[in-house]
């Protein structure tokens, strides 16, 4: 059921935003909590990052099995039940149709009215989000240590054999591309037709989702506790030691600055590798932050969502009530609202001040726009 806040939250909470021994505490503007949507099912959380069609309908995958398409106002339109955790988060094709993955080892493609359209069976977990090309090829990773390559009737155009467990979701390059990482260490580089173009080893686990500059920089980051940034070609052009042994992945501003949380901190570094900011929060997360305008989206406190500005300022945040805090990474329409999961809800959010759709960069957010399709130039 949904629940509305009335009116405006008046923010002036007591949690302060710090900056080694500097404190930004000044209260923050009013922002709109526009509406808070119990998720349905007994003790439903999601760890999914929702994703918006054109439309304005949301789709969210929910842990205990459901894929879920909200109303702008909040409202649910319907849900699919695969009876297993989702943690996918749902990608949307030029037609509407929406795919995701489950932990019951599937792939799905529904229609926007919620039916199915063909599932691809594939031999373990599917927790990769999957990119889908211009084309219409749809791209994603598997627990059965393949990366998959469909096509948009649902039949296999080629299968990639990793050797190794592949969480990361795939990104697409201007060039067709695909960029990913895997448990074996490795990222690599496969093009249109599934073979290697280069691979690149770090030092641990790749599950973190690449982002892609618009000069065709590669970044993603490591359990080794490394942000990378590599060249088209293989390349590495550096690495920030960022200490991170959690799953966030990196996103850009649009004067490519980067961004990423790191354990209990959100870390701003500048294209040319060398780290600009680092604010701590007293919490570890792995959701990767939101970039609008200048505002750098992320969880600030327990119960606190909010905006960070390149100097590393809060200058608004809204209370997330019960929910506790953001457990997955929050998606930015092109009017400016901000979805976001948090435990058990869907959380919907209108900054104060002008509409600030995503950030002009090409990768402002998770799978790069809010129909999440993990490519550039959409």
């Amino acid at each position: 059921m949904k629940l509305f806040r009335l009116g405006l939250a008046l923010l002036t909470l007591s949690a302060s935003f710090s900056h080694g021994s500097r404190s930004f505490g000044e209260p923050p503007p009013e922002t709109h909590n526009l509406w808070e949507l119990r998720l349905p099912g007994p003790f439903n959380s999601s760890v999914s990052t929702p994703a918006i069609a054109p439309d304005g309908t949301v789709y969210l995958g929910t842990f205990y099995g459901s894929l879920v398409a909200v109303t702008p106002e909040g409202d649910i339109k319907w849900t699919f039940n695969v009876n297993c955790e989702i943690k996918s988060s749902p990608a949307i094709a030029n037609d509407g149709t929406v795919y995701f993955g489950s932990r019951n080892r599937n792939f799905y493609a529904l229609t926007p009215a919620g039916k199915m359209k063909w599932m691809f069976s594939t031999g373990g977990w599917v927790d990769s989000s999957p990119a889908i090309a211009r084309d219409g090829t749809v791209y994603f990773g598997s627990a059965d240590e393949n990366v998959y390559a469909l096509n948009p009737d649902g039949s296999e155009k080629w299968k990639f054999a990793v050797g190794a467990i592949v969480n990361s979701s795939p990104a697409i390059a201007t060039d067709g591309t695909i960029y990913f990482g895997a448990h074996n260490k490795k990222f690599y580089a496969l093009d249109p037709g599934g073979k290697v173009q280069w691979t690149f080893l770090t030092g641990s686990e790749i599950i973190s989702s690449p982002a892609i500059s618009a000069n065709g920089t590669i970044y993603f980051s490591s359990l080794d506790g490394n942000l990378y940034a590599l060249k088209m070609n293989g390349l590495e052009l550096w690495h920030c030691h960022t200490g991170s042994a959690w799953e966030s992945s990196p996103v850009t501003d649009g004067s490519g600055n980067i961004y990423l949380r790191a354990n209990s901190s959100v870390i701003s570094i500048s294209p040319e590798g060398q780290k600009r900011w680092d604010q701590g929060t007293p919490f570890w997360l792995d959701e990767t932050p939101a970039v609008a305008g200048d505002w750098i989206y992320c969880s600030m406190n327990w119960h606190i969502f909010g905006a960070l500005t390149p100097d590393h300022r809060g200058p608004w945040k809204a209370n997330l009530g019960e929910s506790g805090f953001i457990t997955a990474s929050p998606v930015i329409g092109s009017n400016g609202i901000i979805y976001a999961a948090s435990g058990l809800y869907l959380q919907a959010f209108h900054p104060p001040g002008p509409e600030l759709g995503p950030a002009k960069s090409s990768w402002p957010m998770f799978r790069a726009n809010p129909r999440h399709t993990g490519r550039v130039g959409d």
